[in-house]
């Protein structure tokens, strides 16, 4: 087999630079193109000096990126990706959006949290959204992939196992999430500036942010019935994982045993899903760099409470290490190649 020529939109912002550092590694792929509105005409290297005699592409047009590549990563800003993946669904290209204009099924919920509109309602029902765990057999079916967040990640694979098995409340969920400060992109803003993030913990976005819709719906497809969740983010001054400390009511009758069986069982041939032993929490420091998700649950039997708490890298799982999980399954990879990273032990 060929190798897959893989070109990057938008690689000098973090998710995109963390694609080409993961892809060095692919036994299966090789980075054909990048481009970058910011950087045109510039190499990688120069944006990034870490990637030097590593990554020295230079950044070229959007167009000559598709022209040269099998598979298109788009890591843009949301409001940027459909006339792109217009062009590559033409010419018959495979577009993976890292953004968020195909991850939403309802136009009228896309306009609410993110202002805009279906340009082409025929490629949004050609999109499949892509959290492999949940949705691989109809990723397999389509050339369009909705990669998703870090948060919409991290949050589902830690409470499907109990919702698809009835054992916890639909309704009054909480997810309250710890992120690294590269899920806030590479552009400088004041919450994300050094003297204003260090020796801090803020929530923001608080009960308003837009992944909301989009774990609410992952949800709502688990179970078939309408999810509705409470979510706070938090702003962590670390650069890199996502902690996500889930809590929902637990049914009569369901005992830390039966659930402890259903998590085994949903994520016993996953690869990227470790689900731990009884007693011990998910930490983002056993999970750096690398497409795992951790996964830990507790009960509180005082309070009739379930806990899942779910570990994951914004950067990898969170971003650009499932999106090559997805390219893995378009091209009919096993999911686990170039991505079987060992996280730091310290």
């Amino acid at each position: 087999m060929e190798k897959i020529k893989v070109g990057v939109v938008g690689a000098t912002g973090y998710a995109g630079a963390e694609i080409c550092r993961l892809l060095y590694a692919h036994p299966m792929a090789e980075l054909a193109a990048i481009s970058s509105v910011s950087f045109e005409g510039m190499a990688l290297s120069d944006v990034y000096p870490a990637y030097r005699e590593v990554c020295d592409l230079v950044c070229e047009t959007q167009a000559d990126v598709v022209e040269k590549s099998d598979v298109i990563f788009a890591a843009l800003p949301h409001g940027l990706s459909q006339e792109l993946a217009a062009e590559c669904d033409a010419k018959n290209k495979a577009f993976i959006d890292l953004g968020a204009d195909f991850r939403l099924e309802s136009e009228e919920e896309y306009k609410t949290w993110y202002g805009g509109t279906f340009t082409d309602k025929s490629l949004h029902q050609k999109a499949v959204y892509g959290l492999p765990e949940l949705f691989r057999e109809q990723i397999k079916t389509t050339k369009i992939v909705a990669n998703p967040g870090c948060y919409t990640t991290a949050v589902p694979l830690a409470l499907v196992p109990a919702l698809e098995m009835g054992y916890i409340e639909q309704v009054g969920i909480i997810a309250d999430c710890k992120s690294g400060v590269t899920g806030a992109g590479r552009k400088p803003a004041q919450n994300s500036h050094f003297p204003e993030l260090n020796e801090g913990l803020s929530a923001y976005k608080v009960a308003s942010h837009r992944h909301t819709p989009e774990i609410e719906q992952t949800l709502s497809r688990i179970t078939g019935k309408k999810a509705c969740i409470t979510f706070v983010p938090h702003l962590l001054p670390v650069n890199r994982g996502i902690l996500a400390t889930c809590y929902a009511r637990l049914k009569d009758g369901v005992t830390e045993e039966m659930l402890r069986a259903a998590y085994e069982a949903r994520y016993n041939h996953e690869p990227f899903v470790r689900f731990l032993p009884k007693g011990k929490s998910a930490d983002i420091h056993n999970i750096k760099y690398t497409n795992f998700c951790d996964v830990s649950i507790f009960v509180d039997s005082r309070t009739g409470t379930f806990i899942a708490i779910s570990a994951i890298d914004n950067m990898v799982k969170g971003a650009a290490g499932q999106a090559i999980q997805n390219m893995n399954i378009l091209f009919g990879l096993s999911e686990a190649t170039g991505l079987m990273q060992v996280p730091p032990a310290f």
